[in-house]
C-alpha cells in the first residue's frame, strides 16, 4: 500500500551494514557517525528499522569507496550504498540554502557537524552517535534534553523549518504520537499559522504519512485529534472534520458524536494494517451528509453507501492504488451488513466470510461495537461461523457448471446464469451432500 514500508529489511542487518560503512569511511581517515533517527530510537530504547550515516566524506568519495551506489540524491550530499542486501544512506555534513518548493533546498555546502545538526527537522532528530569513541552522542541542539522531557520540538525556528518543507508538520504530529510525547507549544504555533499549506505538498507524500500516524501510533485517535489541534485535519480531510459535532443517537452510541466514536475506535486498533486504519478512519464518513432528524429520531440513511462513494473521492485525493482504494471502499460500504448476521441465510454468510475482505471487516465490526454500544454478540457469531468453516472451503467451486444447464435444454443466455445461481445457492446452504443429488434437483427445477 503506498510506498514500501521502512521496516521492509532486517534491523540487526541494516545495522551492521551501516556500522561496516562507519569503519570503512573512518579507515580513509573521514569522521562518520550515525545519524538522526536511528540514533533517536537507540537512545530510547527501540529497534531502529533503518540507519542513516553523515560523515564529512564528499559523495564523490563514498561514491568511490563503495562502487554501485545509488546517487541520484548526490546533488544534495546523499549516496545510498548498497550492502549485504541492505541501503545505508549516507550524507555529506552541509548546509541548505533556500526551499522555494517547499521541500528541496535550491542548494547545499557542504559543512560541518554541527552545521549539519543546526539544518535538520526537530531536536531529537539532530543527534549524532560516534561508535568508535563508546557510543558517544554528538548533540549541539539540546537533543537529548528534549528526549528526556518527551518533547518534539524544531531546530531553531519553527516557523523557517516548516517553510522549507511543508511535510515536516506532519511529521511533527506523527513523531509525536508515535514516541506518545508532547508537542512543543511554539512548535504547535507554528503549525497553525502555515496550516493551509499542507496541501500545497504531493498527495502521495501526504498520504505515506497519514497512513504511517494511524498504523504506528499506540493511539491513533490521539494522533487524528492532534492533527485537529494544529489545525490539519481541516485542510487535510474536511471529510472527517465534519464528523465533529454530528450526534448519533445515545441508545447505539453512548460514547458522543461521530467523530469521538472514530477516535475511539482508533485508539482501539493494534498494529493494525493500513487497510484497516484507513477503513476504521473512513467507515462513517457518510454520516454527517445523510443526517436526518425527523421525527426526533436520529437516522443516516444509506451512509454506508454514501460513504462508499466518499472513500473513493478521499482515496483517490491522495493518489491510493487502485486494489487498494477497492479494498477500502468494499470495507467501508460493508460495515452495516453485520447487523443482519442473526438472520442471514447460510450461502450468504459462506459469501461474506469468504470475501478477501473479511478479515478486516470482522475486526472492523469488532472495534465498531467496541467503540460504541458494547454488544459482540454477533461479532461472536460470525467468529463461530469462521471457526465452523475452518477445515472446509468457504467457498467452494460450483459443482454445476454452465455445459449441466445447457444439456438441460436452456439456451444460451441470462437464463444460463440464472440456474447456475440457484443451484451454487443450494450448494452453499448445505441441501445436497453431493453434485449428483444437486443436479438431479435442478433437473427437476428447471423442468417444472
Amino acid at each position: 500500500m503506498g510506498n514500501a514500508s521502512p521496516d521492509s529489511s532486517d534491523p540487526a542487518r541494516a545495522h551492521r551494514a551501516a556500522i561496516a560503512v562507519i569503519e570503512r569511511l573512518t579507515s580513509e581517515g573521514y569522521t562518520a557517525y550515525l545519524a538522526g533517527g536511528c540514533v533517536r530510537d537507540m537512545l530510547l530504547g527501540r529497534t531502529p528499522v533503518d540507519y542513516d550515516v553523515a560523515t564529512e566524506a564528499l559523495p564523490d568519495v563514498v561514491e568511490a569507496l563503495f562502487p554501485g551506489s545509488i546517487t541520484t540524491g548526490k546533488c544534495f550530499g546523499v549516496v545510498r550504498v548498497r550492502l549485504d542486501s541492505e541501503e545505508v544512506e549516507v550524507a555529506t555534513f552541509r548546509a541548505d540554502h533556500g526551499y522555494h518548493d517547499g521541500r528541496h533546498p535550491d542548494s547545499v555546502t557542504f559543512s560541518d557537524p554541527e552545521t549539519d545538526a543546526l539544518r535538520r527537522d526537530f531536536t531529537i532528530n539532530a543527534l549524532f552517535m560516534d561508535i568508535r569513541h563508546e557510543d558517544q552522542v554528538i548533540d549541539f541542539v539540546n537533543g537529548q534534553r528534549d528526549l528526556g522531557d518527551q518533547t518534539v520540538r524544531c531546530v531553531g525556528d519553527p516557523e523557517t523549518r516548516f517553510k522549507e518543507d511543508h511535510l515536516r508538520m506532519l511529521r511533527a504530529v506523527r513523531f509525536t504520537s508515535v514516541l506518545a510525547f508532547q508537542l512543543d507549544a511554539a512548535t504547535a504555533d507554528a503549525i497553525r499559522e502555515q496550516a493551509t499549506c499542507v496541501t500545497d505538498m504531493a498527495a502521495e507524500r501526504i498520504r505515506d504519512e497519514l497512513t504511517r500516524m494511524l498504523t504506528e501510533s499506540p493511539r491513533a485517535g490521539d494522533a487524528l485529534m492532534l492533527l485537529d489541534e494544529v489545525g490539519l485535519l481541516d485542510p487535510l480531510l474536511p471529510e472527517i472534520s465534519a464528523m465533529r459535532g454530528t450526534p448519533q443517537p445515545p441508545q447505539f452510541h453512548p460514547e458522543g458524536d461521530v467523530l469521538e466514536h472514530t477516535v475511539l475506535m482508533l485508539n482501539e486498533m493494534e498494529s493494525p494494517s493500513p487497510q484497516l486504519a484507513w477503513s476504521v478512519l473512513l467507515h462513517d464518513v457518510g454520516k454527517p451528509p445523510t443526517i436526518t432528524t425527523d421525527t426526533d429520531r436520529i437516522r443516516f440513511n444509506n451512509h454506508a453507501s454514501v460513504g462508499g462513494d466518499m472513500t473513493v473521492e478521499i482515496l483517490r485525493r491522495l493518489r491510493f492504488p487502485n486494489d487498494d482504494i477497492d479494498f477500502i471502499t468494499a470495507c467501508v460500504r460493508g460495515h452495516m451488513r453485520t447487523m443482519d448476521v442473526p438472520h442471514m441465510r447460510r450461502s450468504t454468510l459462506r459469501r461474506m466470510v469468504g470475501a478477501p475482505t473479511f478479515p478486516v471487516e470482522l475486526e472492523l465490526h469488532r472495534l465498531d461495537c467496541v467503540g460504541s454500544h458494547g454488544d459482540l454478540d454477533n461479532y461472536g457469531r460470525l467468529v463461530a461461523f469462521q471457526d465452523e468453516m475452518a477445515n472446509e472451503p468457504v467457498l467452494p467451486s460450483a459443482w454445476i457448471t454452465g455445459a449441466d444447464v445447457l444439456q438441460m435444454g436452456i439456451q444460451e443466455g441470462p437464463q444460463v446464469g440464472h440456474w447456475l445461481r440457484l443451484a451454487y445457492e443450494a450448494q452453499l446452504e448445505d441441501r445436497f451432500p453431493d453434485r449428483d443429488t444437486l443436479l438431479a434437483w435442478l433437473k427437476e427445477q428447471v423442468g417444472s
